[in-house]
């Protein structure tokens, strides 16, 4: 088959947001506001309210909107079954698939007025279903749903470990969520446009979405990444496990970006929370490598590590198991995929774009008998 030059779409605009801006030499804006600025200032519900609702919230529409959030975590008992049904067998990303897809069947976007109810309900209770799996599925146990945790940070780490959560710790998730919460039109987020475009419900958007992320070339790469830090055993090897790599034409998970060249503003941000809890940490080596894997690929490739990178080791230290990193992204994503589908709604047009036909020339019928 010819190959189609510019395959993928990379580098062509495919439409416009208001929602946050990917350029080329290392910004990322919310709605004008630079992820450092939000990183370092807002909790996540800020920044969720922020993309979902336009502005940055006052403190009484804040606490009015953690509230809301806080009483969409419980699961509905039908879904409690169905999440129960799962096998640990089951990958996580087809977990956060089917709990979002049968909340759809359950509990249904009536009308578009229900989207931003809709929303807030699939940030909670996908929060609460998805650890309540891992731990049923992996550990044969069945957690309370309520957790008594303020933050969705700081629900999931005391649904998952089932204790008090150090400050830190709900730190670095709460900052990784606002990481991974938007980023424009990448490959998930744009599936979910384009099934927002045929006016489809707020489900099937975040459901086809989802599906995308799945996908080990857009969601993954910090699963990727730790299982590769886990292979390295002292920093002085990581220079000829680079060398190793390249040499057998491996790919090195968590370096480079699809739109970024210079540098990933969000690595830097996550570097910091794992450099501090490595710190005194029983495997410290993780950061260790990993900064050092940092400098050399810089030194070799002029290649950077994106927001995938030290995610995995900060992950780690926190305590969420690896099959857990890529849901978490979702989790987050979901902000940012339904801020998409209200922003395509308020103003549609379906995505059908044309495509270069490169098959055969005009051919005669051939009768079966003939062929």
């Amino acid at each position: 088959m010819k190959k189609l030059e510019g395959a993928g779409l990379r580098g062509q605009s495919a439409g416009q947001t208001s929602l946050s801006t990917v350029e080329q030499e290392g910004s990322l804006r919310y709605l004008g506001y630079s992820i450092e600025d939000l990183a370092e200032n807002a909790s996540f519900e800020e920044v969720a309210y922020l993309l979902l609702l336009g502005k940055l919230p006052t403190s009484s529409e804040l606490a009015e909107f953690e509230d809301e959030l806080m009483n969409q975590r419980t699961m509905p008992d039908s879904l409690v079954s169905v999440v129960e049904s799962i096998p640990a067998s089951a990958h996580p990303m087809e977990v956060v698939r089917t709990i979002i897809s049968y909340m759809g069947v359950i509990e249904p976007e009536k009308s578009f007025d229900d989207q931003l109810a809709i929303a807030k309900r699939l940030i909670g209770v996908t929060t609460t279903a998805i650890v309540y799996w891992y731990n049923f599925s992996h550990n044969g146990v069945k957690v309370s749903q309520d957790s008594g945790e303020r933050s969705l940070a700081g629900h999931f780490l005391k649904l998952l470990r089932q204790e008090d959560i150090p400050e830190l710790d709900k730190k670095t998730l709460d900052v990784s969520l606002t990481l991974y919460a938007e980023h424009e039109f990448n490959a998930s987020t744009f599936t979910g446009r384009v099934c927002a475009s045929t006016l489809s419900d707020l489900h099937s958007c975040l459901t086809a979405a989802v599906g995308s992320l799945r996908g080990p070339l857009h969601g993954g790469a910090n699963e990727e990444a730790m299982k590769m830090l886990q292979q390295i055993h002292s920093v002085e090897e990581v220079k000829s496990f680079v060398d190793q790599k390249f040499e057998n034409k491996e790919k090195i998970m968590g370096f480079g970006h699809a739109v970024y060249s210079i540098k990933d503003p969000r690595s830097n941000i996550i570097k910091k929370f794992s450099e501090k809890l490595s710190v005194g940490h029983e495997h410290k080596l993780f950061h260790d490598a990993a900064a050092e894997m940092e400098a050399y690929m810089w030194e070799r490739k002029k290649l950077f590590p994106n927001t995938d990178f030290f995610m995995a080791p900060a992950y780690h230290y926190i305590g969420i198991p690896t099959d857990l990193f890529t849901p978490l992204f979702a989790i987050a994503r979901i902000v940012g995929w339904s801020a998409h589908a209200f922003e395509q709604r308020s103003n549609n047009r379906i995505i059908r774009p044309s495509a270069e036909y490169i098959g055969p020339e005009d051919r005669n019928w051939v009768d079966i008998e003939s062929r």
